[in-house]
């Protein structure tokens, strides 16, 4: 009555040992301190929008982070990852059916004498304690964090992309002033060198002038460098040699982009790096369930049917079965608190895990708070920016004319040459800084994801393998 009992429960899946898993809170303020100024998404606005990038409406920028998904090689990586879960899921799952063996042989000990010997056995560990569905649920948790990193690595690459872009954009800028300068200093050469030619300016005017010139000329090359790297920075992103991609320049955008901005307890839905937290969370809560299926017996059946005989003899048949069956239960009575052990190794590292949880949630909250902070100060700073150059390049007009008529030095000149490019080149910082801060808070936000796009490990696992690709 016992025996029919355990396997009764065995079979209608009695509740597994071990805690039953509860997302624990996360330190989550009301609202972010540096929201002000910045309107709160409504649901509609909230709604996944897929190509986060979008909202900066560069259609080149959308043309090279398309390419992301499909080539770049860290996440293929990330994607083998989650595969390699989903099959890892089934090798756990596995433990919930029996074994069963097939032998057989043939023995011929004398001429007129032939040994047939035919069996199949198996045996079946039954999951009465919930062992296997607790090893079964850490596998699906793994497989729901591999998901999560995947969509991590996705945006992580997709982001490099954006601020690769944003240092490309930057750097064409940066050309396109110096060229300017360029063109300025030399206006400014041929102005001293007429004066020179005069008699009303001294040679060193013309040498100062040169040499403003030259070093304009060697801050246009030194761009360059930027340019290129940024370039080839994108190309690997992209899944491509950077031989292989040449993107035309064109020149930083001076717009902010309109970013919707949830509340803080959205991260916990919208941030994959939260997501996979969690999921590991849960994995460990599950592998406390199984580490605390070793206090309990291990209890399973065994079974054996089989014919030997010789296959010419008559008598050989029904009338020469081979055959056992029984059941066996293993507990363990004393292995020096390992079980103990395990258990409390299982729940510290539930207990390192959450606190993982909260300091990703924590740390999420921060980046958007830093970013928020960085547009809105930064955005203040590019308006006195603006009228700095503004005046800066009067101020240079107006030298360069007293020069000319003679009741100013060229010293006067070089200086608010120089004050100019100088504010110039502050602007064009804040502004890649800005673009690089909406960049960043928009992935702090989740971009477009949202912890429903997360696959669902457990009926992945149950759909067959996709078909090997042979490399491109």
């Amino acid at each position: 009555m016992g025996v029919a009992l355990v396997i009764a429960c065995a079979l209608s899946g009695c509740a597994p040992v071990g805690p039953d898993f509860l997302r624990p809170a996360a330190i989550v303020s009301p609202q972010f301190k540096e929201i002000a100024g910045w309107k709160i998404a409504t649901p509609r606005q909230s709604e996944p929008k897929g190509d986060w990038w979008s909202v900066f409406h560069d259609p080149e920028l959308s043309r090279l982070e398309s390419a992301v998904a499909i080539s770049n090689q860290t996440v293929k990586a990330d994607e083998a990852n989650y595969r390699e879960a989903l099959a890892l899921i089934n090798e756990a799952r596995a433990g919930l059916f029996p074994t069963i063996n097939g032998n057989g042989s043939v023995v011929r000990s004398s001429p007129k004498t032939t040994t047939l010997t035919a069996e199949a056995s198996g045996t079946w560990m039954l999951d009465v304690w919930g062992l296997v569905r607790r090893e079964i649920e850490a596998q699906q948790a793994g497989a729901e964090t591999d998901a999560a990193n995947l969509a991590n690595a996705l945006l992580a690459a997709q982001s490099a992309l954006a601020l690769a872009y944003v240092t490309l954009r930057e750097a064409d800028s940066l050309e396109a002033l110096y060229t300017r300068t360029v063109a300025d200093y030399k206006r400014s050469l041929e102005i001293t060198q007429n004066q020179y030619n005069a008699g009303t300016a001294a040679k060193s005017d013309v040498i100062t002038a040169q040499a403003q010139v030259l070093n304009a000329q060697a801050l246009l090359i030194a761009a360059g460098v930027a340019r290129a790297q940024s370039e080839h920075a994108i190309a690997v992103l992209m899944g491509r040699p950077p031989a292989g991609l040449s993107i035309p320049p064109s020149v930083l955008s001076a717009s902010v982009p309109s970013i919707p901005v949830r509340l803080p307890s959205s991260l916990l839905e919208r941030r994959p790096d939260v997501a996979a937290a969690e999921e590991t969370m849960r994995q460990a809560n599950a592998n406390i369930g199984v580490a605390f299926a070793g206090y309990f017996p291990n209890i399973s059946l065994s079974g054996l049917f089989g014919y030997s005989g010789n296959p010419f003899s008559a008598a050989f048949g029904p009338s020469n079965p081979v055959w056992s069956f029984g059941a066996s239960l293993a507990q363990p009575l004393f292995n020096g608190g390992l079980t103990g052990a395990q258990v409390e190794a299982a729940r510290e590292t539930y207990q390192s895990d959450v606190a993982t949880y909260r300091q990703t949630v924590l740390t999420a909250i921060q980046q958007v708070e830093d970013n928020l902070a960085g547009i809105r100060i930064l955005s203040r700073e590019a308006k006195v920016q603006a009228e700095d150059v503004r005046i800066s390049r009067q101020a240079t007009q107006i030298a360069l004319n007293e020069y000319r008529a003679g009741t100013q030095a060229y010293t006067a000149v070089v200086t608010a040459e120089q004050q100019q490019l100088t504010v110039e080149e502050a602007q064009l910082s804040t502004q890649a800084q800005i673009q690089t801060d909406a960049v960043n808070l928009i992935v702090a936000l989740g971009g477009g994801w949202s912890q429903s796009k997360l696959p669902d490990a457990a009926t992945d696992s149950a759909l067959p393998p996709p078909a090997r690709q042979s490399p491109s």
